[in-house]
Formats: C-alpha cells, sequence, structure tokens
C-alpha cells in the first residue's frame, strides 16, 4: 500500500509525519532541529529518503541539513557557498569579514533525476546549485547579474528567490519568482534569464509595461501542463498559458486577492487552490473565516470549501509555500497556519481534518507519495 509523508518546515524546528493511504492516522516524528527555522524541507524526487533542509538562525546563520534515511538522521552539509567566484563561508558566525552574505534559503529544489545536484534559491535573490548532495555550492550568476538586477528592490518579506519550479518535459527550463522583483524564465538550465512578467500591474509602478517590479508570492504549475502557469501576487491571481510570456487575472468571485499559497491538483490540471487573506495589512482570513478556494476551470469561477476549517474567529496566515498535494488517486490537500495547525483534505477539499493543532508557526510543506 501507499504511503504519504509530510515534511513540514516551522519557526522552530521540522516535523515529518508519516501515514498509509488511507490518511487517516499520522506518526508524527519531531522537532528536529528545535528552536532552529527551517525555511523548507525537500525530498529528492530520484531518491524518497534524500531530504534536504534549510536551517537558519540570526546568531548562527545559514546551515544546510542532509539527511539519508528520510529524516531518522540527519547531517550538516553547505558550509562552502561561492558566489561570483568568491568563496564564503555560511555555516557559523565568527566574526570575521565575508565577501558574500545572504540572510537564508528559502527554497530548495532537488533535481528530478539526481539525488545529488540541488539548486537553492537564497535572499538576496541569489541562485545556487550543488552537484556533490551540498558539500559544496555555486552561484549561478546569470539570475543576479541580469541588467534589471540592480533596480530589484525587497518586499516585505525581503528580496528573496523564493519558488523554483522545473520543466520535467523540458529539463532546461525553470521558472523562478523574486519578491519583489517577478518571475523570470531560463531556458538553458539556469545560465541566462529573462523577465516572465507582461500582463502584470502593481501599485506603485507608473509603467504599466514594467517588466520588473512585481511582488510575487508564488507561482505553480502542473507538470503535464507546462505552459500553464498560476500565480498568487501581491494583490490579484493570475493565469499564464504561454509559459509566462503573458498573463492574464482570474482573481474572479474571491473575496480578497490577496493571499500567499497557490497549488495545482495532482491529476487535474485546471483545479486551483488558493487561501485568501483580508489584505497587504491584515494577514488573516477576511471575516475570521478560514476558507480555501478552489477552482475546477482554471480560475474562472472558484468554491469556498469550509468543511471541517474553522468558520469563525480565525486569525491565521497561509504562508508561501505552506500549501501541498500528494499524487494518490484521490488527491490529498495539505496546508499549515501561523498558528501551528497543519489541515489534510484526502478528497481533494471536500472535507478537511487537522492532523495537528500546535505545532510552532508553518514555514514550508511539502507532501511525498511513497510506493
Amino acid at each position: 500500500m501507499s504511503k504519504v509523508r509530510i515534511l513540514v518546515g516551522t519557526r522552530k524546528g521540522a516535523f515529518i509525519l508519516t501515514s498509509d493511504g488511507k490518511r487517516r492516522k499520522w506518526d508524527i516524528s519531531g522537532p528536529h532541529f528545535g528552536g532552529w527555522e527551517i525555511y523548507h524541507l525537500k525530498a529528492s524526487p530520484a531518491d524518497p529518503d534524500r531530504l534536504y533542509a534549510s536551517q537558519s538562525n540570526a546568531w548562527f546563520g545559514q546551515i544546510i541539513q542532509r539527511s539519508n534515511d528520510g529524516g531518522r538522521s540527519w547531517e550538516p552539509v553547505g558550509n562552502q557557498f561561492t558566489y561570483q567566484g568568491e568563496p564564503g563561508n555560511h555555516l557559523w558566525y565568527d566574526g570575521t569579514p565575508r565577501p558574500f552574505e545572504f540572510k537564508r534559503i528559502w527554497d530548495l529544489e532537488p533535481s528530478l533525476t539526481d539525488p545529488d545536484t540541488v539548486y537553492a534559491g537564497a535572499e538576496d535573490a541569489a541562485l545556487f546549485r550543488t552537484t556533490d548532495g551540498g558539500q559544496t555550492w555555486q552561484e549561478m550568476a546569470g539570475l543576479r547579474t541580469h541588467p534589471s538586477a540592480p533596480g530589484w528592490q525587497p518586499g516585505a518579506g525581503g528580496l528573496c528567490l523564493h519558488t523554483l519550479i522545473f520543466d520535467s518535459a523540458n529539463p532546461g527550463r525553470i521558472f523562478g519568482a523574486i519578491s519583489a522583483a517577478g518571475v523570470f524564465r531560463s531556458d538553458d538550465g539556469g545560465a541566462s534569464w529573462r523577465p516572465a512578467n507582461h500582463g502584470l500591474h502593481s501599485q506603485q509602478i507608473p509603467d504599466p509595461d514594467a517588466e520588473v517590479g512585481h511582488c510575487v508570492h508564488r507561482i505553480a504549475m502542473h507538470p503535464a501542463r507546462p505552459e500553464v502557469l498560476f500565480m498568487q501576487k501581491h494583490w490579484d491571481v493570475m493565469r499564464s498559458d504561454d509559459g509566462g510570456a503573458s498573463w492574464r487575472e482570474i482573481s474572479g468571485d474571491l473575496p480578497s486577492d490577496f493571499g500567499f499559497a497557490i497549488e495545482v491538483h495532482a491529476h487535474e490540471p485546471d483545479t486551483v487552490y488558493v487561501v485568501p487573506v483580508k489584505s497587504d495589512s491584515e494577514h488573516y482570513p477576511p471575516e475570521g473565516k478560514l476558507r480555501v478556494y478552489r477552482s475546477r476551470s482554471g480560475g474562472d469561477q472558484w468554491q469556498a470549501l469550509t468543511n471541517g476549517l474553522p468558520q469563525s474567529n480565525c486569525y491565521v496566515n497561509v504562508l508561501r509555500g505552506a500549501m501541498a498535494v500528494d499524487g494518490l488517486d484521490s488527491c490529498g490537500v495539505y496546508f499549515g497556519t501561523t498558528g501551528g495547525q497543519l489541515f489534510a483534505s484526502a478528497d481533494g477539499g471536500d472535507r478537511w481534518s487537522a492532523i495537528v493543532h500546535s505545532l510552532p508557526a508553518v514555514l514550508s510543506v511539502e507532501v511525498q507519495t511513497l510506493r
């Protein structure tokens, strides 16, 4: 029977939850790295027991942790980062000058085919890659040296490269989303990049055709349709049908077009999920009602999903990386909140239940389907 493993990064450690294909009872392991921020925890598609974790601390800095046994044991790696040809040690703060500082790794994306190759999106908006399982990292400088880069400005969460998406049908194609610069696309494996923001409109940008400067919160793609992208932006839910060359708004009948998370159903490329919050200054559900919205038409109409979710006095947020789906026949949908709840639906969102109520604030949720 299939198994499901949920990888949860929180403000105070990582948690790993495991269940069988029925997804009714969950075993919980953690906290791993208790007290540390775990911004992202991700498994290799090529080796389900190879896990990577982005561990950060305001005092000790950034560490990459690696597990070769599904999270039962860990080892720190990634203390050798090279930025534009200059080495930098980002493992421990020791008071010595460093040629390059970055605050944290937001997104770890292992290669689809090689467990030792991993891409890392950093703040400030740098892209790194390792080919030796995390021991050493080289910056892929084509993104950070793009001609528009000197004009990039940080969003409220920093100037973070928070989302990397790979096209399984075209190994050279990568999409990256930066807050608050926008979406960028590479067709040569990350060597060069071009903006993919036509059709986006943002407050405080007087030029309606601005190439960069858009605060993109999250992008999502179904692997069967790599030309179709969905976006949750700082105001507006958007869709592209041409690989990011142009975008159109699909906010429609949502109660708010502001939010952070967006995800696509595992088997239905036109089924999309978002979690609206009230506004850019009030990061909680409209009316205090926690509602996931689902569109089965690629964004033309939206339906509120509420069964099992708190519908009064709920003031949590769902962050950009805190929603995921599994690959079982009846697609499971999962999301974590800043209040420490981890909600799950085994039927595509029709019914929800809280797997756990009292985790630290959830930063990221990833799901593995183990056959």
